[in-house]
């Protein structure tokens, strides 16, 4: 198993009870949630990746569970991973996804590459 599949129904869950259309992409040997075309939310592990902004990344640095995340080895700006003791219950990984979502409108597309 790459990823938790059970973390991955409990995202899409919590996404379309908000509406919010969405597209999964597997990725960095996870799966990413897409929201309007950019990175929004996803696993990697058992851990949940979250598109939150530098702003809100240190306001929430202090959250249990939470830590920089760190894929290559050294910190991503604006992204956090939050482990599973964070998103235990429900409303703790429903604050995620809605720093996430209130954070997309706001984060830059990766630019396509164009096939020639």
């Amino acid at each position: 198993m790459a990823y938790n599949e059970h973390l991955a129904e409990r995202i899409r869950r919590n996404l379309m009870e908000k509406h919010i259309h969405f597209e999964e992409k597997k990725m960095m040997g996870g799966l990413c949630f897409m929201v309007n075309d950019k990175m929004c939310v996803g696993i990697v592990k058992d851990d949940l990746m979250a598109r939150v902004g530098e702003d809100l990344q240190e306001e929430n640095a202090g959250k249990h569970g939470c830590r920089p995340m760190d894929f290559t080895g050294r910190p991503m700006k604006g992204y956090v991973f939050v482990s599973p003791v964070g998103i235990d219950r429900e409303s703790d990984l429903e604050h995620w996804i809605d720093l996430c979502i209130q954070f997309n409108p706001l984060a830059k597309s990766s630019k396509k590459k164009k096939r020639g």
